[in-house]
């Protein structure tokens, strides 16, 4: 499948375009994902058995409770061991953290950071460390379709969904797998609002944005990004598009504000400015940039 394609082949329908990030936005399912998913299959793969408290600690801060919440889960590999790295728990115990510089060159030169390219990567060099870190991902991609199903979306996004269907073109913009999304998406009978799914065989959010608008002729002002983590802000920065908030812990009051207030501002025109720098605001105070151990030390 051409995924680039996809996305530059959508036809504009409407004057607007909505773009929703998908979990831990739409979905609830960052806790799930991570800390029954992703973390387990991260500690294993690591060899990081005798450090399994501090490395849980900090994988969820990484993905869940940080500035880094939200990003590309190879990314998440590389921010959780340069802080384990740093523990003084870890270094107390002579636990070694792998280095993966292997994976670590990859994600410097890679843009579409799924396991397609990563198995394409594992096939040309057959590097251990590539194969441990498509293993693990594998796993994880496992776990997640044994453990996590029959999540709704969060209350208030059926309510912006329906609004919006016929006044704006809408797209799912992810790092998660497409087959996932898919499923999800299908489970909860709402693909019939969304154009394209682009999960992380697209590239990045930033170039999911890009090749959805580019040349349409969506005007200034048309495009909003609704994401739940930094990254989600950065995609729509880098596209001059808006932003609405999900605030994580917050998320059912931050989708009822889109609903009856902030969707009807973006239709109208005034959503830009004070309102927008208003949820900005909010959701920077949301999540922090240290971890708690870090600042205790300091």
């Amino acid at each position: 499948m051409n995924y680039v394609k996809e996305l530059k082949d959508m036809p504009k329908k409407n004057e607007f375009i909505i773009c929703f990030d998908s979990d831990g936005c739409v979905f609830d399912t960052m806790e799930i994902k991570h800390k029954e998913c992703f973390c387990p299959a991260f500690i294993k793969h690591m060899d990081l058995q005798a450090g399994s408290k501090y490395a849980r600690e900090v994988w969820d801060f990484v993905n869940l409770y940080s500035k880094t919440r939200g990003c590309n889960r190879f990314l998440g590999i590389k921010h959780a061991l340069a802080f384990l790295r740093e523990r003084h728990e870890i270094l107390a115990r002579n636990i070694n953290v792998p280095t993966m510089d292997a994976l670590m060159s990859w994600i410097e030169v890679e843009t579409k950071l799924g396991n397609p390219a990563l198995e394409a990567k594992v096939n040309e060099t057959a590097d251990p460390e590539l194969k441990k870190a498509l293993a693990w991902s594998k796993e994880v991609n496992a776990r997640v379709e044994d453990m996590v199903y029959g999540i709704s979306p969060f209350p208030g996004v059926m309510d912006v969904l329906r609004k919006s269907k016929g006044q704006a073109d809408m797209i799912v913009v992810s790092q998660t797998p497409l087959e996932a999304l898919v499923r999800e998406w299908k489970e909860n009978e709402m693909m019939d609002y969304v154009a394209v799914i682009a999960g992380q065989e697209h590239g990045t959010k930033t170039e999911h944005i890009a090749l959805a608008t580019e040349g349409k002729g969506y005007e200034s002002g048309k495009v909003l990004m609704v994401g739940d983590a930094p990254g989600d802000l950065k995609a729509a920065e880098a596209n001059n598009a808006l932003f609405m908030p999900i605030v994580p812990s917050n998320e059912e009051a931050s989708w009822s504000k889109f609903a009856t207030e902030g969707l009807d501002r973006f239709f109208n025109g005034t959503f830009a400015g004070e309102y927008q720098q208003e949820l900005l605001s909010e959701f920077d105070k949301a999540l922090p940039v240290d971890p708690e151990w870090s600042v205790g030390s300091k």
